[in-house]
C-alpha cells in the first residue's frame, strides 16, 4: 500500500511539474526543473525499491534472531523431559533444571521375562512370563547435553529477560491427570526495533511456513504436548533458511 502511493504520488507530481514546464515555465529555467525532475526519479526508485527490499530484509533477521530463541527452548524442552522422567513431574525453576542437569543420573535399565506357574484352582495350573525390568546402571543427565549451552539456556537471546516456565495438569481422561509444562516469548520483544507494521503481520501469522500467532512457544497449558509452534526447518537446521 506505501509502495502504491509513492508511486501514485511521484506520477502526479512528475505530470503537475512536465505541465508547468511545457506552459508556464519560461525556457531558460527549464533545466532547473528538469534537474528537479530527476532527482524525484532518483528518490522515487530509491523508495520503491526500499519499500520492496524491506520484507525481504526483515524475514531474513527475523529468521536469525527466532533461531537462537528455539535453540534455547529446545534445551529447555530436553531439560524439562529429563527432569520429568527422573522425578515424573515438571519444574519452573530454570536454576533447578541446570543443577539436575549437572548432578542427576538416569537409570539403565533391562527387561527381562521370567517364566512362572500360577495356580488356577482345582489342580489346574498355568505357564505365563511374568515382565521383570532391571536396574543395571546408571547414567549422568549431563552426558546427554553435550555440546548444549545448558547454563544460559534460561535467556532470551537478544533482549535482557529471562524465560518463565509455567507447568500445570491436563485431564484427558477422566480422573487421569498428566503434568504438562509451557514456555514461550512474545514475538514482538524479539523483534523489538523492527518496523512496527511487519511486526504486526508476523504475529497474525497462521501458520505454514511461518511461526503461529503472537509467541514462539513450546509444551502447552492446554495439551499434552512437548513439541513447539515453530515450522520444521528450525528443527532440521537448513542453515538456507535460517541465515
Amino acid at each position: 500500500m506505501i509502495t502504491f502511493l509513492i508511486i501514485l504520488v511521484g506520477i502526479v507530481v512528475t505530470a503537475f511539474l512536465a505541465y508547468a514546464i511545457v506552459n508556464y515555465i519560461p525556457r531558460k529555467l527549464h533545466w532547473i526543473l528538469s534537474t528537479v525532475l530527476i532527482l524525484l526519479a532518483i528518490f522515487l526508485v530509491y523508495k520503491i525499491n526500499f519499500e520492496i527490499t524491506k520484507p525481504v530484509k526483515f524475514n531474513k533477521e527475523k529468521k536469525v534472531k527466532y533461531a537462537k530463541v528455539i535453540n534455547n527452548l529446545k534445551i529447555i524442552r530436553d531439560a524439562e523431559v529429563a527432569y520429568k522422567k527422573v522425578n515424573g513431574k515438571y519444574t519452573t525453576s530454570g536454576e533447578e533444571l541446570i543443577n539436575f542437569i549437572d548432578s542427576a543420573k538416569f537409570a539403565l535399565t533391562q527387561t527381562r521375562y521370567v517364566p512362572r506357574t500360577i495356580k488356577l484352582g482345582g489342580g489346574i495350573t498355568k505357564e505365563i512370563e511374568e515382565r521383570v525390568v532391571d536396574t543395571i546402571g546408571y547414567d549422568e543427565v549431563k552426558n546427554s547435553f553435550v555440546g548444549k549451552d545448558y547454563k544460559n539456556m534460561m535467556k532470551i537471546p537478544g533482549i535482557d529477560q529471562t524465560f518463565k516456565i509455567e507447568i500445570s495438569e491436563v485431564e484427558k481422561i477422566v480422573g487421569l491427570k498428566a503434568p504438562v509444562f509451557e514456555v514461550k516469548v512474545d514475538k514482538a520483544l524479539i523483534l523489538a526495533g523492527m518496523d512496527e507494521n511487519l511486526i504486526k503481520q508476523e504475529k497474525e501469522a497462521i501458520g505454514g511456513e511461518e511461526i503461529r500467532g503472537e509467541y514462539i512457544r513450546v509444551g502447552s497449558l492446554s495439551d499434552v504436548s512437548e513439541d513447539g509452534n515453530w515450522p520444521p526447518y528450525y528443527d532440521k537446521g537448513d542453515k538456507k533458511d535460517i541465515e
